[in-house]
């Protein structure tokens, strides 16, 4: 139950969220245009040289040009902008349910000081500030999520974000009340933040990184969250699992009560790159790569790393196809990718070291007709953040791969990074894929991933959205933290690199199996959700959760959440599976270890190592 002083969030099972029940709303309409909204094209947006189709690349002369007009989905705001709130209001009234719908939207706050405003964010929504640091963009209101709109269940607050600013929340409180693919980075909250929902209704789990929270941080309802790299001024309860690492001010490792999973350090991380303006200038910052971290980057003010002038980057817009996007990355560029819908009819490949593929405002890509939306060559520090794959009517066969079959190079000093690139199948209409990511590059870092088979919207169904495999790691060396996968027909993540780690899992094996013939792996009941392969020698994990909710059968029996080798070098920490409300059970943790689920309490049952 969760441990909220308050008795509203303790009258209901602990998080139980039956969203295939609960539906999802409508798709709001899409507005036409924002009246008096100040897009990015009228904004400065281009580096030195921006626009000149002549200028030289690595590759010669370049046909296609870097920088440009952000579009008009980027909102870009200064403190002597007029009707602020009007335009934040009139955004989240057109994205506040529009869960399927097709607005994307960034919105950019130049530095300086803002007062009396309350963002509220809706779906496809960013809010950031355009400084170095946070401190340089200060907030004297609040950016909210709530939940409202579902009748106060959070647990469809999905796909929006808040990055690189100050808040001074009004009532010394923030409200970030989501669950999945909501990052919450690079934020200095002085006061404290609050990450339920209105009346403590249900709350799934979060992510919050490279921030800063002066006051208490309250879950209160949250079922599981993962904080990085950050620091806080106090964590107020734990539900199932509270994991941190590299976080000043969390609470010590106690698992299994009170439920708190503490890493002192994060192995490897390395912050997300972020817009910013460098007087009339945009640029993209690449923060540097950091081992054994704690706290925020950018404590000391600048942070460390380098930048990129936006004219060394295509400014993608959701016109363009794959065929022009591929000629930038062919010339030399970097892409930006701004808020909407791209259709692929081919791959983007993107083959040059150090390449980054930044999205603003969940910019969509939807691989048409089969083909893989993104592959990555096996090259250093490739850096992809900040947008959503949809899988596309046809099955694709994978949707990301990083790297390609039996890659070897070494990639330590200089990373691959994959961070909040979420993915769908199903939702917004029919969708299909055998294998959403597949990691195949040594090295890489994917710092939070929300890979997501849908449980409802359009186009879901045990065949019509099929989707056998989550996330497939070969590449040796692989770390990810934040990993939330949902929902696939077979293993939601296989294993097969050796000495990967992750810290922070959660997951909910799909909803809609018809029987226990339909999950049958072989001689076991059902699929794991987390499979390191048979012949691993070296895995780590921290933190990870499963959850069973076979709402078409409750009758379905899952033997395990976790399997993996039954060797020394293979270990788990913090290790939950919870039966949400009797629809369906779990006879063991991992392997045959760990007491089975009963009944209709939504009790996890928990092993805190393994072996």
């Amino acid at each position: 139950m969760p441990s909220s002083p308050t008795p509203s969030s303790a009258s209901e099972p602990a998080g139980v969220r039956r969203r295939s029940l609960l539906g999802a709303a409508a798709a709001a309409p899409v507005l036409a245009s924002l009246a008096g909204a100040t897009s990015a094209s009228a904004a400065v947006a281009s580096g030195s040289g921006s626009g000149s189709g002549s200028a030289d690349s690595p590759h010669g002369p370049r046909a296609l040009p870097g920088g440009g007009d952000l579009g008009p989905s980027v909102i870009v705001f200064d403190p002597s902008t007029a009707n602020i709130q009007g335009r934040l209001d009139e955004i989240f009234k057109q994205q506040e349910s529009a869960q399927f719908g097709t607005g994307r939207y960034a919105l950019l706050f130049k530095p300086g000081t803002y007062s009396g405003l309350n963002a509220q964010l809706g779906f496809y929504t960013s809010i950031a500030g355009l400084g170095l640091s946070p401190d340089d963009t200060t907030i004297n209101g609040d950016v909210t999520v709530d939940a409202g709109w579902f009748d106060g269940n959070a647990t469809q607050n999905f796909w929006r974000s808040a990055e690189n600013l100050a808040l001074v929340p009004v009532s010394g409180t923030n409200r970030w009340a989501v669950s999945q693919a909501a990052p919450f980075r690079r934020m200095h909250v002085r006061g404290g933040l609050n990450l339920a929902p209105d009346g403590y209704g249900w709350a799934s789990g979060g992510y919050i990184a490279d921030s800063r929270i002066d006051g208490e941080v309250g879950p209160y309802s949250q079922q599981q969250w993962y904080t990085r790299d950050s620091s806080v001024g106090g964590w107020l309860n734990a539900v199932w699992n509270m994991v941190f690492s590299g976080v000043e001010g969390a609470p010590a490792q106690s698992f299994p009560e009170p439920p708190y999973t503490t890493l002192e350090t994060t192995p490897v991380s390395r912050e997300k790159p972020f817009l910013y303006v460098d007087g009339d200038e945009y640029r993209v910052f690449l923060p540097e790569k950091r081992t054994d971290a704690r706290g925020v980057s950018w404590g000391n003010g600048t942070p460390r790393g380098t930048s990129l002038p936006l004219s060394q980057f295509y400014v993608a817009g959701p016109g363009d196809s794959a065929a022009t996007l591929n000629q930038a990355l062919e010339e030399g560029l970097h892409l930006l990718l701004t808020p909407g819908i791209y259709h692929l009819d081919r791959t983007l490949d993107v083959n040059r070291a150090g390449t980054v593929v930044l999205g603003l405002g969940y910019a969509t890509l939807i691989p048409d007709d089969g083909v893989t939306a993104l592959r990555v060559a096996d090259v250093d520090g490739v850096r992809l953040a900040g947008f959503l794959v949809d899988a596309g009517p046809v099955n694709s066969a994978t949707l990301l791969e990083v790297g390609p079959e039996g890659a070897s190079a070494d990639h330590s000093a200089n990373p691959t990074t994959v961070q909040d690139v979420f993915v769908r199948i199903g939702g917004a209409g029919p969708g299909r894929a055998t294998t959403s990511l597949v990691v195949n590059s040594r090295h890489t870092v994917v710092d939070h991933t929300w890979v997501w088979r849908a449980d409802h919207g359009d186009g879901v169904g045990w065949e019509t959205n099929r989707a056998d495999y989550g996330v497939v790691v070969n590449g040796d060396d692989v770390l990810i933290t934040g990993l939330f996968v949902e929902h696939f027909n077979k293993y939601d993540v296989q294993w097969n690199g050796e000495r990967g780690r992750t810290v922070f899992f959660q997951n909910e094996k799909a909803y809609d199996a018809p029987d226990q013939a339909a999950v049958q792996n072989g001689s076991v009941k059902g699929y794991a959700a987390y499979k390191v392969g048979d012949g691993v020698t070296e895995h780590e994990g921290w933190g990870l959760g499963s959850y069973c909710y076979y709402n078409v059968n409750p009758s379905i029996v899952q033997h395990h959440g976790f399997a993996a080798p039954n060797r020394p070098g293979v270990r788990f920490h913090g290790l939950l599976v919870v039966s949400l409300g009797g629809q369906g059970q779990y006879e063991c943790v991992i392997n045959d270890t760990g007491s089975p689920t009963s009944g209709t309490d939504t009790v996890p049952s928990k092993v805190v190592q393994y072996p």
